[in-house]
């Protein structure tokens, strides 16, 4: 592997510390001062000078804030010579804003990808997009990976004999697809209709068998979990046994915890793709690391 500069963001420096440690590389220095107007000054402690850098940087709140010190950081290490500049961005900021649904409304994630460009980013690595056809709004190379088999990996740890793979929604049969494949379980499908977002979920039926069965509900990421509550509901009104739930992303916004703390859901399984602090654990959530596949794409990079 080509000597390479890895750079960390506020963001989610642990998950940085974690990909440094699998490369056996140094974590870079960089400084990030915060004034009491909310402008931010980066500065980059180190020759970068001809170098291959990554800059890994989650989108969590602050969100802004985040995001235009990943911009910054893009940016001060073009101008200060590097030879490329990867962003690593496990959570996409704004991906659910991926096309014109209102009339007068902008498509957001294609904004921020053009900032990303725009910010001095060569490359970008990407994990699980919500919206799989985001990809196509960067004009630099993006790599998308997936947190899929390491959630694989775990469910194939415990007992799948009753199991059934359940969608929450229609929308989300294709993140269903590929666990069904590589698993070999049966899928169900639950009618959800919501007509704005401070709407309860409506739910008019499930395609599939879920009765006395252990239904895994699978999703991209959770934020107001509003969804994944509802659906463990239903399930459970539906004559399910027991119900799991998983994602990629645990945004956990809002009421997110209060909701999934009393939901019934047995056990509650996401990554790390941005970070999960104390305040917002629970004995039911097991959180695994996306480190080694972030770690596994630099190195197939360099």
């Amino acid at each position: 592997m080509k000597p390479i500069k890895i750079f960390a963001g506020s963001s989610h420096r642990e998950l940085a510390q974690n990909v440094c440690r699998l490369l056996d590389v140094p974590l870079s220095q960089s400084t990030t001062i915060s004034f009491s107007n909310e402008n931010l000054l980066v500065k980059i402690d180190e020759d970068v000078r001809g170098c291959d850098t990554y800059v890994i940087q989650t989108s969590s709140a602050p969100l802004h804030t985040h995001m235009m010190e990943l911009y910054i950081l893009c940016d001060t290490l073009r101008a200060y010579g590097a030879r490329s500049v990867c962003a690593v961005v496990p959570y996409f900021p704004y991906i659910r804003s991926d096309k014109q649904d209102k009339p007068g409304v902008a498509i957001i994630a294609r904004l921020s990808a053009h900032l990303l460009e725009t910010s001095g980013a060569t490359s970008v690595l990407l994990l699980d997009l919500h919206s799989p056809q985001a990809q196509g709004f960067f004009r630099v190379p993006a790599h998308v990976l997936t947190a899929r088999h390491i959630l694989v990996d775990y469910l194939r740890g415990l007992d799948l004999s009753d199991a059934v793979l359940v969608s929450p929604d229609a929308g989300e049969v294709k993140d269903l697809e590929p666990f069904t494949e590589i698993l070999n379980l049966p899928m169900a499908v639950i009618d959800k209709r919501r007509y704005d977002d401070t709407e309860t979920p409506h739910h008019g039926g499930i395609v599939g068998d879920v009765s006395d069965k252990t239904a895994i509900l699978i999703d991209d990421e959770i934020a107001s979990a509003g969804t994944m509550c509802s659906a463990s509901e239903f399930l459970m009104s539906h004559g399910a046994r027991r119900v799991w739930a998983l994602c990629t992303h645990p945004v956990f916004s809002g009421t997110a915890v209060e909701r999934l703390a009393i939901a019934p859901i047995e056990r509650l399984i996401v990554t790390d793709s941005v970070p999960v602090p104390e305040s917002k654990r629970m004995d039911k959530l097991t959180v695994l690391s996306v480190a080694p596949i972030l770690a596994k794409a630099i190195r197939e990079n360099t």
